[in-house]
This record gives structure tokens, sequence and C-alpha cells, in this order.
């Protein structure tokens, strides 16, 4: 075959590539929604300037030490923060115990997302220990970023015990300087301690330039889209994450992040909850459960009472119903429920609040 013959052929094989490419396009297009054919805007660069708008200045604003904290007066219809960025609480009892308050800190599912005030794990708690709880969870927080918060807050409200919630991926974002586009303190392995990086925290960039060449190149594509959603492989894509540190480093600094918490001189209870999709899919399941009996294991280490939620909350999933217990995200009202009670029973069990 000549040469010429041979580019001939090649050049229709990416032809017909192409053309097969761009119908594909157009049907995923079309299964979205007509709307679609006329929008082909980078689906990257909308999704994190989109995410970028809901960050600071608007539910978050900045601080130096933590990136981020919930803004004071921040609402909406289901959630509301206060003084520190605090989320509101409901009134403690009538009855309620005098003495120093209870501080929970922790992520969102300390905050609290998806529910009312009123329906959160430290809201739900204040009622059955009859104790004044402040709730001081942040959204999307690190096991990093908890640690940090507790220590800021516990000179200021001055706790009687300290409830330190986390979910396994915590310890993935403590490897991370940059999470869902907002930069973030971390900490490095050193000398078996932790040495605290990236503070003060440099201000978060632009959306627009977080993108590599291969987003900015086919983040627009409805195709490649749509086949990451399939192989679960999206979020990675569209989410702005930087990575500090080595996978594995978060577990590694849980020890010494919690004999900083030990330092405080506060009992505390540190509690293990489970993401939703530990019940739908094994291998997360076990790395979740892996990760989270290390974090306890350190609590233990360090003279802090620990709490695992997975044997309560799986008999509850299996005898109720996942879509009972979680929402689309976090626990319903239901499963905050779960965690209040089983934080109240161990608390009670080891007399961890002093009466007063």
């Amino acid at each position: 075959m000549s040469p010429s013959a041979l580019a001939g052929r090649v050049a229709l094989v990416l032809c017909s590539v192409l053309v097969t490419l761009l119908f594909l396009e157009i049907a995923c297009r079309l299964a979205r929604g007509p709307e679609t054919l006329l929008d082909w805007s980078n689906i990257v660069l909308r999704e994190r300037l989109k995410m970028s708008a809901q960050n600071i200045g608007h539910r978050f604003a900045y601080d130096p030490l933590l990136g981020y904290v919930q803004r004071d007066g921040y609402s909406d219809a289901l959630m509301s923060f206060g003084e520190h960025g605090f989320r509101t609480m409901p009134p403690p009892p009538a009855d309620a115990t005098k003495g120093p308050p209870i501080l929970a800190t922790g992520d969102s599912y300390t905050q609290g997302d998806e529910v009312a005030d009123d329906q959160t794990w430290p809201a739900q708690l204040q009622g059955l220990l009859r104790r004044r709880t402040i709730n001081a969870g942040v959204a999307a927080y690190g096991f990093d970023q908890t640690v940090l918060r507790t220590e800021q807050l516990v000179p200021i409200v001055r706790p009687g015990l300290i409830v330190l919630g986390f979910i396994g991926d915590d310890l993935r974002r403590a490897e991370m300087s940059r999470s869902w586009g907002t930069e973030k303190p971390y900490f490095s392995v050193k000398n078996g301690g932790a040495e605290l990086q990236n503070v003060p925290v440099p201000p978060s960039p632009d959306p627009r330039n977080t993108l590599n060449s291969v987003q900015k190149a086919v983040g627009w594509s409805v195709l490649l889209d749509t086949i990451l959603i399939h192989q679960g492989l999206q979020y990675e894509w569209l989410v702005d994450h930087r990575r500090a540190t080595p996978p594995g480093t978060g577990t590694r600094l849980a020890c010494p992040l919690l004999r900083r918490i030990a330092a405080l001189g506060v009992p505390t209870l540190v509690v293990a909850q489970y993401d939703f999709y530990v019940w739908q899919n094994a291998e997360f399941a076990a790395e979740q459960r892996r990760i989270s009996q290390e974090v306890l294991k350190c609590a233990e280490a360090a003279g802090l009472a620990s709490l695992d939620l997975y044997d309560r909350t799986e008999k509850a999933v299996r005898e109720r119903g996942l879509r009972t217990m979680y929402l689309t995200w976090h626990p319903s009202p239901a499963g905050y429920r779960l965690i209040a009670e089983a934080i109240a029973e161990e608390v009670t069990r080891r007399q961890l609040l002093a009466p007063r």
C-alpha cells in the first residue's frame, strides 16, 4: 500500500471516530435535555464556579488558621448560625443541669447538614443529657481542621466535655491543602509528630485558574461527563482538591493530633460516624471501618474515650432501611437521633460529664 493510500485510510478512520463521538455527544446531550445542545460551556468550570459562590462570603467566612468557618448570621430554609459560626441550638431544657457546656466539634455530620437546627445530634444530645450544648461542627472540615477548631474554642467556651465526631473521609481531607476549591491548613508528619503547614491560610484561587489542560480541552463534553458518572469518577473530575501529603498521611496524623486534644485537659469522647455510602459499597465500607478503628485506637492511646457507631448504625439500616436513616448525603432526623442516643448512653456510662 502506498503512503498516500495509507494516509487516506487513517484519515477515513479518524473521521469515522470523530463522527461517532459527535453522534454520541449529541445523544448524551439530548438525553439530559435539548437545552444542552445550546450550552457547550465547560462543565468542570461551571461546577467549580457554583461551588465557589457558596463558599467564602456566602455561607462561610475566611479564617487565617482554619481556612474558613461558618459565617455569623447566615441562614437558609433549614439552618442558621450565630456567634462564632455556631449552629443555632434550641434553648436548653428548663431543668437543665448547671455547669460548663458540652462542646460538639466535627464536620457536616456534627453540624447537621440537611436537617433543621433542632434535629442535629448536638441539639438532641442537649435534651438527652440536659446540659447546654454548643454545636461547633463545620461542613467539609478535615480531621486536621476539627482538631484546630477544638483547640481554638476550648479557651473561649470552657467546656466540661468535648464530643469530637468524625467520618473516615475526614482523614483523607486532612491530606489536602485545598478542598472543594477552598484553601485550608494541613499537617505534615515530622519526627512522629504533626507540623502545621499552610498558615496563615492563603486566599483561595479563582476557579478559572484551577483547571488542568485536559479539563480545559474536553471539560465541555457531556459524553465524557456521562461516562465518568457511570464509572463513579465524576466527583474527582469536577471538584477542586489539591493534595499536599501522600495518601495515608491523614491516618498517620490521627495519633499526634489526638494527643493535642488530650493536652487540652477536658474530658473528651471521640465518635466514629459513618457515611451512607458504607452501606452501598463493601470495599468502601471496609476502608472506612479500618480508618475509623485506627483513629479510635489513637484516641484510647491518648487517654480519651472512644465510641464506634458502626454496629448500631448497621443494625438500624438493616431493620429500618437506608433511606430511613439517611437523606441525600447525611443522616436523617432519625439517624441523628440514633447518634445522639448512643453518645448520651456512652457519656453516662463512662461518667464523662461531672454533675455541677
